[in-house]
Formats: structure tokens, C-alpha cells, sequence
């Protein structure tokens, strides 16, 4: 390489590295100020203990979804998943107050849905999974249960449906 191309490479390789080093200070800058919290209002430790309906037995891998839930009752945008453990519990803390939508979705289980309202800085939840019922079937033979459906008469054969004028 010449000289002059020697130098140019260099100061090129300097404002590389100049760049490089800003854009860095730059990342730290926004990461620290990143991490100050907002004075967003009061937050809550929210405990979840997901049990069988049956016995109180917990339920494991059990997925607690929450929506924040704005003041008409509509489900905002944002909302975060949790997974039980094996003791049926899963937490979070960082909830801000107000109304909160919970479900949970667990295989075996109906899924369960309902609206909380937030207003303590720790609150424990416990939610009872119920199991799937039966589908009604019209094929199957209903005469042995204790409420069969009610019956609907057949209209008359003399009675017919008035036109309207």
C-alpha cells in the first residue's frame, strides 16, 4: 500500500471505531434509562394457585393468561402468559391496579375465564378447574334421566298459519 492509501485506511478505521464507540455509549445510555420506572400508579404480587375442582388437587403446566381490562370492559392490547408449576402456583409481581382479566387453559379441563379487580399491593388468587361435561346427543336414549327435555306439540292439522294482509 502507498502511504496515502495507508492514511486514508487509517482515518477510516477511526471513524469506524468512533461510530462503533458511540453507538455503544449510546446503547448503555438508553438501557440505563430504560430501567427507571415510570410513576405509572400502584402495583400488585399477584399469586395464582390453579387446583382440580374435584379433589383441590394442583394442576401443573397449567397456562394462566391476563389482559388489563379498560373501564367500558374491553380487553386492551398487552397481556402476558404464565405456566403453573408442578405445585399448581405461578406469580408475577408488577400488575398494575385496576380490572384484570384471567384465564386458564389447562389440557383436561374447561377453560376458565373471569374478570378481577385489582386494588391491593399482594393478592392470591385460587382457581378451581372443573372437567369437561358431556356433549347431548339426541341419538342417545334420555327416558332414564331425572329432567328429559320437554316435548313440543305438533301443531293441529286443522290449524293453519295465518297469512299476513
Amino acid at each position: 500500500m502507498t502511504a496515502a492509501l495507508a492514511s486514508a485506511y487509517n482515518a477510516g478505521m477511526k471513524r469506524i471505531h468512533m461510530g462503533t464507540l458511540l453507538l455503544a455509549i449510546l446503547a448503555m445510555a438508553n438501557a440505563v434509562s430504560g430501567q427507571k420506572d415510570k410513576d405509572e400508579g400502584p402495583i400488585c404480587w399477584l399469586n395464582f394457585i390453579v387446583v382440580k375442582d374435584d379433589n383441590g388437587k394442583p394442576v401443573r403446566n397449567a397456562a394462566v393468561i391476563m389482559h388489563p381490562v379498560n373501564p367500558r370492559g374491553k380487553q386492551q392490547r398487552g397481556g402476558m402468559e404464565l405456566k403453573t408449576n408442578s405445585e399448581g402456583k405461578a406469580d408475577f409481581d408488577g400488575i398494575p391496579y385496576g380490572m384484570l382479566r384471567v384465564q386458564v387453559l389447562a389440557q383436561g379441563f374447561q377453560t376458565y375465564g373471569e374478570d378481577f379487580d385489582i386494588e391491593k399491593p399482594k393478592m392470591e388468587l385460587t382457581i378451581k378447574l372443573k372437567r369437561p361435561r358431556g356433549q347431548f346427543s339426541v341419538y342417545e336414549d334420555h327416558a332414564k334421566d331425572s329432567n328429559p327435555p320437554a316435548k313440543q306439540d305438533a301443531p293441529a292439522a286443522d290449524s293453519q298459519p295465518k297469512k299476513p294482509n
